[in-house]
């Protein structure tokens, strides 16, 4: 097994404009995560560096992982300087690099959301500080909160008569049954009829 290496520990800040973006890259971000990535700047600050090769025969750091962050820095924030760490790779390991670093992040699972929801919901956060501050449309997040713990997140919320709660399943299975016997007793008499 190869030795672990830790590039992590050799962070350093570079002018901003030594640092250009690879040719290569095919993770695009829609302007919604762009914006999260900006607020999560502001709140959080850099608290990854952008992952670079050093091509010294241009002496230019070249991004691998963090173009989205470079980006931030150099078109929100117009910082002189960012934190880089470097990697001694040829091209196309770089690229394997790039590639590993974008899928290796994941996606969010629905249900593991879903219960982030729920706890900032009941932890007293608004459905407008969830939106703000975990980059989602106000919709997306009263969709995670239907998702599970529907009882517990809408307790404080009136809803019309019209609409009644059936938490025993048998109550639905006596409805439903109800429901078909009507349409059998409905068809029935129309068969006799004809």
């Amino acid at each position: 097994m190869n030795e672990i290496e830790f590039p992590v520990l050799n962070v350093k800040m570079v002018d901003i404009d030594k640092v250009i973006a690879n040719d290569y890259n095919p993770n695009k971000v829609a302007p919604p995560e762009m914006q999260l990535l900006r607020h999560s700047i502001e709140e959080d600050g850099y608290t990854q560096p952008i992952v670079t090769y050093y091509d010294k025969k241009r002496d230019i750091y070249i991004v691998v992982d963090g173009f989205h962050r470079y980006r931030c820095a150099k078109e929100y924030f117009h910082l002189k300087q960012i934190p880089i760490v470097t990697i001694d790779k040829d091209l196309e390991n770089r690229m394997a690099s790039t590639i590993r670093h974008n899928r290796a992040r994941g996606t969010h699972q629905i249900i593991d959301m879903s219960n982030i929801v729920i706890t900032l919901t009941q932890n007293g956060w608004t459905e407008a500080n969830i939106s703000k501050h975990l980059g989602m449309e106000l919709d997306e997040v009263i969709r995670l909160k239907q998702i599970t713990g529907l009882k517990e997140v809408f307790s404080n919320h009136t809803f019309s008569k019209s609409w009644e709660e059936f938490e025993d399943n048998n109550i639905i299975q006596k409805i439903h049954k109800e429901l078909l016997n009507s349409k059998e007793v409905k068809e029935n008499k129309n068969d006799e009829k004809s």
